[in-house]
């Protein structure tokens, strides 16, 4: 078996199901680091061999619960694309449900306050205003945001889903500020954001932008755009929000997911304790 000739096949079954181009890469490399170990065709392979390879990720490779949870996911997507059933005990562990970082209120606006390029603070405020995940903000092309409305169009989010969400005055001035640039650039590309190179970011990129400008602000926390995310979703919570309004606008196709991200923090949990308590 080739297993390059497998990968490729695999990435075609994986675009034709629409999957992003982000899960495209990352089921293909964990695929390739299953194929690699097992070293047999996978009609062949055994539930033996697949406790063999769990071990060997939790043992040696040392993964998450998380990390082994993805790759079981990615085996499996291997074997639909082959038609095949998998062995009984391909199945992942269970994650963990460890409390999400997020920023305090101060924080995200220290954070808001200290990115004083426009291109920039657009990004951060559409991070914190809208919950968007990075491959979602990356994708954005012109057409995708709408001022006049103060809307945004999602494309073929997680689980190839399409959603609106809102964009607030406090966000929609920003990329106000950011359009009125980014029309002088004259570039190929469609995307609303474009790197200093006038071509689409990757993901990659805006996340070293995100954390470089939380380090400058002084930010202890090691913040992402997904730490953001989760900001967004605790800030909408603690404000009263429904927690179905929240998974609709965050693209959840599960409310378990939603119900992960808006945790209840330290202090609301006092709040709310000493509003409800027993009276006796």
């Amino acid at each position: 078996m080739k297993i390059d000739d497998e990968i490729q096949k695999f990435q075609k079954f994986l675009l034709s199901e629409r999957r992003s181009p982000y899960t495209v890469k990352e089921y293909a490399s964990l695929v390739n680091n299953f194929l690699g170990f097992i070293n047999k065709d996978i009609n062949s392979v055994s539930a033996e061999d697949i406790e063999e390879y769990k071990s060997y990720l939790a043992l040696t490779k040392n993964y998450s619960k998380a990390s082994q949870y993805l790759s079981i996911k990615a085996i499996k997507a291997y074997y639909s694309s082959k038609r095949l059933s998998p062995p009984f005990n391909l199945v992942p562990p269970r994650r963990s449900q460890k409390m999400p970082v997020y920023l305090n209120e101060s924080d995200a606006r220290r954070l808001l306050e200290s990115a004083h390029d426009i291109r920039l603070r657009s990004i951060i405020s559409l991070f914190l205003y809208t919950g968007l995940r990075v491959g979602e903000l990356t994708r954005l092309e012109m057409e995708d945001v709408d001022l006049q409305e103060n809307i945004i169009y999602v494309h073929s989010g997680k689980g190839d889903k399409d959603r609106i969400v809102i964009i607030p005055d406090e966000c929609r001035n920003d990329l106000l500020s950011y359009l009125k640039r980014r029309i002088t650039i004259t570039t190929a590309s469609n995307n609303f954001f474009i790197s200093n190179k006038k071509n689409r970011f990757d993901t990659s990129s805006i996340e070293r932008l995100v954390k470089n400008l939380a380090k400058k602000a002084g930010i202890q926390k090691k913040v992402t755009p997904h730490v953001l995310r989760h900001t967004f979703a605790t800030s909408v919570l603690r404000n009263g929000g429904d927690i179905r309004f929240i998974q609709q606008i965050l693209g959840h196709s599960s409310i378990a997911t939603t119900q992960i991200y808006t945790h209840i923090d330290d202090n609301t949990l006092k709040e709310m304790y000493m509003l409800h308590k027993p009276k006796y």
